[in-house]
């Protein structure tokens, strides 16, 4: 059985002000850059993708470099590359941030995408960007040896742009983490929050934490049962209504109240947090194929809103008195 996204309006949105002047900040930026890398979460490559950044620096070669690889699902991962590698000017490759090597290597692709450029007549100049608590700044410490951007796993910590020295001929711009104003696929947003990329003021604990465990019921049963040691079968778990398995979470982690009452924000939390810290396994949140299914019926959405917009303008609209 196929995942089904929520039907409702979006309801995950957050685009604070220091995004808007992110967004300023690249428009000009990117006049001078030569290669574009932007980290993604190799949990939901698609989610945190930012169509924003696209439109801002879509005619520049770019690296879409899928972090976290190593907590992500790896058939998945490769499905992803795959996907990203088919596009046009564009290399995609996975890997930790923190592990040296590999990050390492990411300038010679710089160099492999941008051949013209290099030496101190003409230096290499890149731009680090991306959706918040992907990774950036422990990627850039990484690549340049030294602890130049603060590293937290929270969304927002950056908040100014900066520019790192990697060689004599290469520089690299980190910038802020930045999200878009208007998330239309509403499984982005909850998946944007379950792995960290929203502010913790702009969702419900327990809302994110119900469409998490939907999609584990579908796809990871197995982590759930081991995780939660659950008696249920596989087969059972998926069957069961998310709202009944946080309560059955609740209750074999403890998180029981006064009376006998499933404390559900506790539980909410807990689930969260075993997600985000890898406790219930390696995950992938989405593949290519289910976000292209997300991503037209958000549009389809859309146009319905449009033109419910467009028929109510016109019923407003005074009609004219015809002469006699």
């Amino acid at each position: 059985m196929d995942y089904l996204p929520p039907l409702a309006a979006p309801v995950i949105q957050w685009f604070p002000g220091h995004m808007h002047l992110t967004r300023k900040l690249i428009e000009e930026r990117i006049k001078a850059i030569d290669v574009v890398i932007e980290v993604l979460d190799a949990r939901i490559p698609g989610s945190s993708f930012n169509p924003m950044l696209q439109s801002l620096t879509g005619h520049k070669p770019r690296v879409k470099l899928l972090n976290k690889q190593d907590v992500a699902d790896p058939q998945r991962t490769q499905a992803w590359l795959d996907w990203y590698n088919a596009q046009p000017e564009t290399r995609a490759i996975a890997m930790d941030a923190a592990e040296p090597a590999p990050a390492r290597r990411l300038a010679e692709l710089c160099r492999q995408l941008a051949p013209l450029r290099g030496g101190l007549a003409k230096p290499m100049r890149v731009l680090i960007c991306g959706v918040p608590n992907v990774g950036k700044s422990t990627l850039i410490n990484t690549m340049s040896g030294k602890k130049h951007a603060k590293a937290a796993d929270e969304a927002g910590i950056t908040k100014d742009e900066q520019r790192i020295t990697l060689d004599d001929d290469f520089y690299l711009w980190d910038t802020p983490g930045m999200l878009w104003p208007r998330i239309a696929i509403p499984q982005s947003g909850f998946n944007l929050a379950a792995s960290g990329s929203v502010g913790r003021n702009a969702y419900d604990e327990e809302l994110v934490a119900l469409e998490l465990l939907a999609y584990l019921q579908q796809h990871y049963p197995a982590l759930l049962k081991a995780r939660y040691k659950l008696t249920l079968s596989e087969a059972d778990i998926t069957a069961l209504p998310d709202d009944e398995l946080l309560t059955l979470i609740g209750r074999q982690r403890g998180a029981v109240m006064g009376g006998g009452r499933i404390d559900l924000q506790k539980t909410a939390e807990l689930v969260i947090t075993d997600y985000r810290t890898h406790t219930l396994g390696r995950i992938t949140l989405e593949t290519p194929e289910e976000f292209a299914q997300w991503e037209a019926a958000a549009a389809q959405a859309d146009a319905q809103r449009q033109a419910r917009k467009e028929a109510l303008a016109l019923e407003k609209k005074p009609k004219r008195r015809k002469r006699r």
